[in-house]
């Protein structure tokens, strides 16, 4: 186990960590001179293709808000609409291979004010509804060993995380027992800071009451968390709170979609410092930073034109609501779709390799092993970078990383395998801990 001491006067540091440098493979000059330049088959070596790659992995993606579709549009991902633009069903997984998917359960924190659990509930229900409603295609999975199984079956594993601390309401109870209905991670904040974290998304907001960073409460929910085997995810979080969790944390920690701050500066991307910080602690071997698709998070001139956009947009939103303020749920839903979908072609597309360039340098700057893919399928008003229009598409990221000189090992790492490895080593604490330590009373914070 980690000395906490010593990795709080580091992170309370500057952080100006040095950048390792990846580890030299053997070559012939290290190698010894009696097998230096002996082939170690009389076989040929196949080198394989992307295609094949990709084909072969295990490809897990960590944050799709396809779960608001299945709820309020009553989506069936076996039976999409003709024309339907979304981005994931299971014929879509299954043309880009994608065998594992953390279902956003995030509640819209205004709108559902007062009634956040009752909502995290209906989201969480939805996903096993059809997990029941197709079970030769979708299987539950709850840890690592099940991804496995349902993987080699054939068949789609659905995993659900928390998008937003704020559906626990305060509550260590509620947050275990979102756990053994199978919420697998938590993101602390979603763009609204809470009774317990500070969010990037309202940090300048000075109407808003914030904590500089987690307050005594916030740092028992990660404690919890990492007790139940709960991954503890940072995306949306500000900068102070990322800091905190990762003090706190005895697991790695995650960011389930965000991309880098160097590229695009968005403050819910991450910092370099960051992403330095996040491969370093946390766990034994560090976390992994998921790359977000979305235009606004990979491009900088995307980012801009959008700013620049962003009164007329929120204007035609107030003109939307207002007009569909008497409908039902499942008209409203579809209309808002088609409403985002015109919406979004008002603004150029980036290419491609906007995408490509954060993963890249994400690698490079935290390292290979600390790198891998949360889309934000469905949740980012379908503005993605030309090419990626669905996850039938995610066979192009291992095609174009490959050309930049990643290798099979690499791809296998970055579409699945480094989010495996900081999940079981989640799992792995969390049978330390509860050894170690006696379950906590229900606590609440403060005036809760």
């Amino acid at each position: 186990m980690r000395n906490h001491i010593i990795i709080t006067i580091l992170l309370t540091s500057t952080f100006a960590l040095a950048q390792v440098a990846p580890a030299a493979g053997k070559n012939a000059e290290t190698m010894p001179k009696s097998t230096a330049n002996k082939p170690t088959t009389n076989k040929p070596v196949t080198k394989l293709t992307p295609k094949q790659v990709h084909a072969s992995a295990l490809v897990i993606d960590t944050h799709a808000d396809t779960t608001q579709r299945l709820l309020d549009e009553q989506f069936d991902m076996a039976a999409p609409p003709a024309g339907d633009a979304g981005h994931l069903d299971f014929a879509k997984a299954k043309a880009g291979n994608l065998g594992a998917e953390f279902f956003s359960i995030w509640v819209d924190p205004v709108k559902w004010k007062g009634q956040y659990a009752h909502r995290t509930m209906a989201l969480i229900d939805a996903v096993y509804q059809q997990a029941e409603k197709h079970p030769d295609k979708m299987t539950m999975a709850y840890s690592t060993t099940d991804i496995e199984k349902v993987h080699k079956s054939g068949k789609f594993a659905a995993l659900m995380g928390i998008e937003g601390g704020h559906s626990i309401e305060n509550d260590i109870g509620l947050l275990r027992m979102y756990y053994k209905l199978g919420v697998r991670y938590m993101t602390l904040t979603w763009s609204n800071t809470n009774e317990w974290a500070d969010s990037s998304g309202d940090i300048d907001d000075g109407k808003v009451e914030h904590h500089k960073g987690l307050t005594d409460f916030g740092k028992q929910v990660v404690r919890e968390m990492n007790r139940l085997g709960m991954i503890v995810d940072i995306s949306h979080v500000s900068d102070r709170t990322f800091f905190d969790a990762l003090r706190v944390s005895r697991a790695p920690i995650i960011a389930s979609h965000s991309s880098s701050r160097a590229l695009t500066n968005a403050p819910r991307n991450m910092t370099d410092e960051m992403l330095k910080a996040i491969a370093t602690y946390g766990g034994e071997h560090g976390g992994v930073v998921m790359v977000n698709y979305y235009s606004g998070f990979i491009d900088e001139d995307f980012r801009k034109a959008q700013a620049a956009a962003d009164a007329d947009r929120k204007k035609a939103q107030a003109e939307f609501d207002e007009k569909y303020k008497d409908s039902d749920s499942v008209t409203r839903a579809k209309a808002q779709m088609l409403f985002d979908v015109e919406w979004s072609k008002k603004i150029p597309r980036p290419p491609l390799k906007s995408l490509i360039d954060h993963i890249d340098h994400i690698a490079k700057v935290a390292g290979v092993d600390h790198v891998g893919l949360g889309s934000d399928f469905d949740g980012v008003s379908y503005l993605m970078p030309e090419g990626m229009d669905s996850a039938a598409d995610l066979p192009k990221i291992t095609e174009e990383l490959m050309k930049r000189g990643y290798t099979a090992e690499d791809m296998k790492k970055i579409l699945g395998g480094n989010l495996m490895r900081v999940f079981k080593e989640v799992e792995g604490t969390a049978k330390k801990i509860q050894k170690e330590e006696p379950m906590p009373l229900r606590l609440r914070s403060a005036g809760k």
